[in-house]
């Protein structure tokens, strides 16, 4: 798979936002949800690689077009 390196927590919540994605809750992660699915996106900076990559995948992205999006 490729990487996502240098992703931080805010670019990716920002991402998420652009496909429908509300934030629905705060603490040591942040919960977003679009009403179908929830994605946990963890307080890093930046977001392991792989890490990003599994949230992508449950978002239904592709890597690739998640680095679009960016």
């Amino acid at each position: 798979m490729p990487r996502l390196p240098g992703v931080s927590q805010k670019e990716a919540v920002r991402v998420f936002q652009k496909l429908g994605y509300r934030v629905v809750r705060e603490s040591g992660h942040m919960i977003l949800s679009n009403g179908d699915r929830r994605l946990v996106i963890p307080r890093h900076d930046p977001i392991n690689a792989i890490t990003m990559g599994a949230i992508a995948r449950d978002a239904g992205l592709t890597p690739r077009q998640f680095r679009e999006l960016l």
